[in-house]
Formats: structure tokens, C-alpha cells, sequence
């Protein structure tokens, strides 16, 4: 019981500042916004593409059972301390500061990659309705837009982030209705195709082999990336006890069924050598259908997929710094919070990070980019061991303090199976892009910068201790003085 009082405790200091206007509507809605994204909307052809089709539905499968079992850790570590740095801080407490502080930065990184190329992509889709129009001048609106939104309050944040996600949400499920009429031959499809999988078995069940799965659970796994925003959430959630069970359990259930059933009706729909050529097989499967006006749907559709992504990323982001910042590793500036609940700083300096990833982007996209985008893809599944790991080491902790897991408002059920298994399908996700030439780039960037990170972190450990100490030493000779 001492090991819960103090718990509850921690998290009541460390949330303090911050206000508790989100819902449970809210959270869901960020978890889907930041995991619906370009990933689905253009680039889910790929998979289907390398893996064949029945290798991208069980890629997607095995995608959506890792989520599943991370976000169940998530579930037990932010439902018994709802805390804004999360995972960050979870590593800090039980797996070291310096796991702590690499998962902070590695985080922070991926969403300022992130946000740079989201208001770009944005501004160049808009060039289809405003030829005339300089791409710069919708990336800066599209920029200021969402750097207000998450700079008024937490609730205009959480407000525009479940519209912008309702979009994404109900293009979906009419692409899966539409899509699943077509499967049944309900709906007229104006290509060469036979009602039913033949997609599934016109060149073998798996035309590329078995390798290629493996190979793209890495892509698999990034295109799951944002559901772990639920526990950055939980701490400026109403009610986390009540709020963040239900929003895990109904977002994981809504991913399984959006992506599994997305990638299944691409398969069955797109022709494998197809599926990776074209510039949205959302677009393709509705033109194919006959839907007027696709093109122009969707368009607007993947707008608001960008900007929901660069919403949720600048808020994931600013958070981080919050925390190294909350932790003593940045300047305090950082963890100041508005009268409405906002770290402003925070806030300032990611969007500006993600400035820096644009203007990488167009000077240096062979060198800097590349190493920027690598670091980001893998640091997802790292930062995804790092929360299975953290359960791991919580729920010794809590047990060893004499407490019982009865007494836990959320538990993994399963344990330890459920943390090994997801270590374990994101060891497989590092382990195949080893065999991916085009990915393997992501271990030469990724693995040096997670070293850095612990390097950086235990340099300056050490000065801070020695000015510390010196301090220390200093106070009884000014007293004497006085």
C-alpha cells in the first residue's frame, strides 16, 4: 500500500500545472489521428507490392498485434500514473535516467521530422485547386494554424484534432464499405477483375517469399506510430482511470479493423505489380468504382491527414522537451507552462525543429534528411521495447514493495508474456529491415545516435554532479563569511 500511496502521489505533483480537459472522445481521436496518416492513404500500395498480397495482410496482422500488446503495457504504466513525459518518464523510473533521456530525444526527434514534411506535403497538395499560388505560402499558414492550436488551450488542441481525425475516419469506413461491395460484386468495378481473391492465389500465396514480410514490419509498424500518444495524453486527461482503459481498448479494436481491413480490400481490389506504382490506391480502388470527383476527395482528404499528423506531432513533441526539461536536462524555460496550461517554449522550439527538418530536406536530402527520417523510423519500435521493458521493471517494483497487482486499476493480463511479446515482434521489426537495403540505413543512423544520446546524457550527469558538489562545498565557508 506505501508503494500505491506514493505512486498516486508523483503523478499528482507532476501533473499539477498542466490542465485536465481531455475526454475520452479526445484521446481516441488523437491515438487515430496520429496513426491515420500518408502511411495509409498513399503509401499502404507498397506493401501489398513487396509482400504480396496475402504477405501484406499478415505483415499488417502481425503490425496490429504488436500494437496490441505494447499498448496493454501503456495501459497498466499510464492508467496507474497518468504523468505528460509517459513513456519517457517511465523509462526514467524504472529502466534508468539515461534510458529515460534517449527516449525523450528519440521521440522529440520523430515528430519535428515529421512536422517539417507534413506542412510541405500540404502545401504542395494544395497546388492542384492554386496552381498560381506559392507552395511556401500554404506550408506557413498550414504552420500557423496548428502552432495556434496548440498553443491557445489543450481543449482548442484536442477540439481540432478529433475533426481533423473524423475526416480520416469516415474515409475510411466508406473506402472499406465501398471496397467490400465491390469484393461481393454488389458494385460494378471498370477493370479487369474477378469478384472475389483471386488477387490471392494469381501468382502463388506468397510471389515474393517469406523474407519480404519481415522486411516490411518495420514500415508496418511506423505506419501504426501514434497510438502510444494516449499515455502522453493520460496526464491532461479527466478521470485517467476511466478515461485512458476505455480509449486503449477502443483504439486498438478501430486500428485492427481500419488497417487489416484497408490492406485486405487493396489486395483484393489492386493487381500486386499495380499497388506499388500508383500515387494512392484510394484514389485508384474509388476511380475504378466510378465515385465522381475522387481525386479531388482525397486530396483534401490527405490535407487533413498532414495536418492532423503535424497537429498531433508538435504536441507530442513539445511534450518531450517538457519532460527533459521537467527532469533537469534542459533549462527550465521548457517546462514553463502558460495560464492556460501550454508549455510555450516547448511548443516554439519544436516548431522550429521541424523548420530546420523542412529546410534538410531541400538543401541536404541525401545526407542529413536521410540520417533524420532513418533515426525516426526506428526510434518508434525502440521507444515501443521501451515501454514493454518499463512494465517489465514497474510491475517487479510494485510487487517487490508489497504490492498487489489486484490493486491495479488496469493490468496486463498474460504477464509476462504480453511485455516478451512485444519485445519480441519489435526485435523481429529491427531484425528484418537488416535484410532491406533500402532500410538498412536506419540501423547505420539509428544505433550511433542511441549511443550518442546515452554519451550526451552521462557527460553531462557527471558536470552537473561535480557543480553540484562544488556547491556544496562552497556553503559552509559563506557561512562562515556571513
Amino acid at each position: 500500500m506505501r508503494t500505491i500511496m506514493s505512486l498516486q502521489e508523483q503523478q499528482t505533483d507532476l501533473r499539477g500545472g498542466f490542465k485536465q480537459e481531455m475526454q475520452t472522445r479526445h484521446i481516441v481521436m488523437l491515438a487515430l489521428g496520429g496513426v491515420i496518416g500518408t502511411g495509409l492513404f498513399l503509401t499502404s500500395g507498397y506493401t501489398v507490392n513487396q509482400a504480396g498480397p496475402l504477405g501484406a495482410v499478415i505483415a499488417y496482422i502481425i503490425g496490429a498485434l504488436m500494437v496490441y500488446l505494447v499498448m496493454m503495457c501503456l495501459g497498466e504504466l499510464a492508467v496507474q500514473m497518468p504523468e505528460t513525459g509517459s513513456f519517457s518518464t517511465y523509462a526514467t523510473r524504472f529502466l534508468g535516467p539515461g534510458t529515460g533521456y534517449t527516449v525523450a530525444w528519440l521521440y522529440w526527434l520523430t515528430w519535428t521530422v515529421a512536422i517539417g514534411s507534413e506542412f510541405t506535403a500540404a502545401g504542395i497538395l494544395m497546388a492542384r485547386w492554386f496552381p498560381e499560388t506559392p507552395v511556401w505560402i500554404w506550408s506557413a499558414l498550414f504552420a500557423m494554424v496548428v502552432f495556434l492550436s496548440n498553443v491557445v488551450s489543450v481543449r482548442l488542441f484536442a477540439e481540432t484534432e478529433f475533426w481533423l481525425s473524423l475526416v480520416k475516419v469516415i474515409t475510411v469506413l466508406a473506402f472499406l464499405v465501398v471496397g467490400g461491395g465491390a469484393i461481393l460484386g454488389l458494385l460494378h468495378i471498370d477493370q479487369a477483375h474477378s469478384i472475389g481473391l483471386s488477387n490471392f492465389t494469381r501468382e502463388g500465396l506468397f510471389p515474393t517469399g517469406f523474407m519480404p514480410i519481415a522486411m516490411t514490419l518495420l514500415a508496418v509498424a511506423f505506419a501504426f506510430s501514434g497510438t502510444e500518444l494516449i499515455g502522453i495524453a493520460a496526464g491532461e486527461t479527466r478521470d485517467p482511470q476511466r478515461n485512458v482503459p476505455r480509449a486503449i481498448r477502443t483504439t486498438v479494436l478501430r486500428l485492427a479493423i481500419f488497417f487489416v481491413g484497408t490492406i485486405f480490400v487493396l489486395a483484393t481490389l489492386l493487381p500486386r505489380e499495380q499497388a506499388g506504382l500508383v500515387e494512392s490506391p484510394f484514389v485508384t480502388v474509388f476511380t475504378y468504382i466510378g465515385i465522381p470527383y475522387s481525386a479531388d476527395i482525397m486530396n483534401f482528404v490527405i490535407i487533413s491527414a498532414l495536418l492532423s499528423a503535424a497537429n498531433s506531432g508538435l504536441y507530442a513533441a513539445s511534450r518531450m522537451l517538457w519532460t527533459l526539461s521537467d527532469q533537469g536536462h534542459l533549462p527550465k524555460q521548457f517546462s514553463a507552462l502558460t495560464r492556460m496550461g501550454t508549455p510555450l517554449n516547448a511548443i516554439i522550439v519544436s516548431m522550429a525543429g521541424g523548420a530546420a527538418s523542412l529546410l534538410s530536406s531541400v538543401f541536404a536530402p541525401d545526407t542529413i534528411y536521410l540520417a533524420l527520417v532513418s533515426i525516426s523510423g526506428l526510434a518508434v519500435v525502440v521507444v515501443w521495447m521501451s515501454i514493454a521493458a518499463s512494465q517489465i521493471a514497474f510491475r517487479r517494483h510494485f510487487v517487490a514493495n508489497g504490492g498487489d497487482v489486484r490493486d491495479l486499476k488496469f493490468r496486463v493480463r498474460g504477464y509476462p508474456w504480453v511485455p516478451l511479446g512485444a519485445l519480441l515482434c519489435c526485435t523481429l521489426a529491427c531484425v528484418g529491415i537488416g535484410f532491406d537495403p533500402e532500410q538498412r540505413v536506419a540501423l547505420y543512423f539509428g544505433l550511433p545516435f542511441i549511443a550518442w544520446c546515452y554519451l550526451v546524457y552521462y557527460i553531462t550527469r557527471s558536470s552537473r554532479q561535480r557543480r553540484l558538489s562544488l556547491a556544496a562545498l562552497a556553503r559552509p565557508s559563506d557561512a562562515l563569511q556571513g
